[in-house]
């Protein structure tokens, strides 16, 4: 039983390892203003919400790839500063602020863990 025990626990650490890992490659790629970069984590579709336009929910991962990176030039995105990152089971909230010349915006993202790999399914902004 306590082999049991401890075999889930080193699991769920080496999980929640890899899921950091995975996170900090995205809150690294957003503190460079690459939006390139923050797309390979595109699960196959996403949910996203952009600020003055509808929400769009399920679109494919290579339209929500150059919605994304559109966004990023339009907006002249340089840089993001974390407010809050928390796990919960097998799901990952990450929110802070994306930086630019004028006012910035707020952005919150949900990743899940998706055939092995954690994934972002949803991207809204404001």
């Amino acid at each position: 039983m306590k082999n049991i025990f401890l075999i889930s626990c080193i699991a769920l650490i080496s999980f929640a390892f890899k899921f950091q890992g995975r996170a900090d490659a995205i809150i690294n790629a957003l503190k460079n203003g690459n939006a390139e970069e923050v797309t390979t984590y595109f699960d196959g579709t996403i949910d996203m919400k952009l600020p003055e336009k509808e929400e769009v929910n399920h679109m494919g991962k290579s339209q929500a790839a150059i919605v994304f990176k559109t966004f990023f030039a339009d907006n002249a995105i340089k840089g993001f500063e974390v407010s809050s990152q928390r796990q919960i089971g097998s799901t990952m909230y990450l929110t802070g602020k994306l930086k630019n010349s004028s006012k910035g915006f707020t952005i919150t993202m949900l990743l899940q863990q998706q055939g092995g790999k954690e994934e972002i399914i949803s991207v809204r902004i404001n």
